[in-house]
């Protein structure tokens, strides 16, 4: 019988990632709890490859057993107040383009790559990934939620990919994701102007799935999953006909990937200075969610 304990690591708990199994949809639920800033730093990403090695060897040995696919359902939330994810580590970036480290750049983003498409191409399994989101999804955060195959917004989040605001454009999927769930020139405003959409916005443009009130979000995938579930041989069917139509290859991401690291290297000193500006934001706001939590806990002491 498959429990929490099997997507686990060896030590029994990931530092920055929650991990719970609820066998009554075959659904594994994981959760962001990053260090720091919410944003995905390389220890973060190395363990969400290792927690997408535990799924694939829990179905590869249920398949050695004779037995279904014990996941149905993987969901993708985050643990901070208010904000899903920020996108990247920018820090990180700055240093690694002031050194001129076309290497570290590479590795950096081939380990997003590396997270993204198995969760884009749902494990090449009769499994659907899902991405719930209750805070803002910015840069690395937004390709993350729309990689998944369902996105179930709560109301308020905002959405975002800000990379040209310092001269750059997302480079980890952003445009292939968006591509299969819009059309191009819609895509390439997204990413070119930078702008914040709503949910409701993302809704309208078919970037997420379903769009329900603040505090509902968990309850809107379960309910999507019970309605799913009834009729999964069907989804099953039409999503391996989607990918043969509009196939996100990882050669396809790789090469985007490429493209980015060489543009990264172009920029100049004025654009890592906008990127520390940046980074100065996402301090301040994560100190003022962290201040807000603290009052919410003494109220209720």
């Amino acid at each position: 019988m498959v429990t929490t304990r099997d997507f686990l690591p060896p030590g029994g708990a990931y530092g920055q990632l929650a991990v719970r199994f609820d066998p009554e949809f075959g659904a594994v639920w994981y959760t962001l709890e990053p260090r720091d800033r919410p944003c995905f730093n390389l220890d973060l990403l190395e363990e969400l490859r290792q927690f997408q090695l535990r799924i694939e060897a829990v179905i590869r040995e249920a398949a050695a057993r004779g037995e279904p696919v014990p996941v149905r359902y993987t969901v993708l939330r985050s643990a901070v107040p208010g904000v899903f994810n920020l996108g990247g580590d920018l820090h990180l970036f700055a240093r690694l383009i002031r050194a001129q480290d076309r290497r570290g750049l590479f590795r950096y983003a081939k380990a997003c790559i590396d997270v993204l498409y198995p969760n884009a191409v749902n494990f090449d399994q009769p499994l659907t990934t899902i991405t719930l989101v209750q805070g803002d999804a910015l840069g690395g955060g937004f390709e993350a939620a729309i990689s998944s195959n369902v996105v179930i917004s709560e109301r308020s989040p905002k959405y975002g990919l800000p990379e040209v605001l310092f001269n750059l454009v997302p480079g980890m999927g952003a445009y292939s994701f968006l591509i299969r769930r819009t059309s191009p020139d819609i895509a390439e405003r997204i990413i070119m102007t930078g702008d914040l959409l709503s949910a409701q916005d993302m809704r309208d443009l078919k970037l997420v799935d379903r769009v329900v009130d603040d505090g509902r979000g968990e309850q809107a995938v379960l309910d999507f999953m019970r309605e799913h579930r009834k009729r999964s041989n069907a989804h099953a069917a039409m999503g391996r006909i989607r990918r043969c139509i509009q196939p996100v290859t990882y050669e396809e991401l790789i090469t985007i990937t490429r493209i980015w690291v060489d543009a990264a290297l172009q920029l100049a000193e004025r654009d890592l200075l906008l990127i520390e500006r940046l980074i100065q934001a996402q301090n301040r706001r994560v100190e003022k969610a962290a201040q807000g939590q603290q009052r919410a806990l003494e109220g209720h002491g």
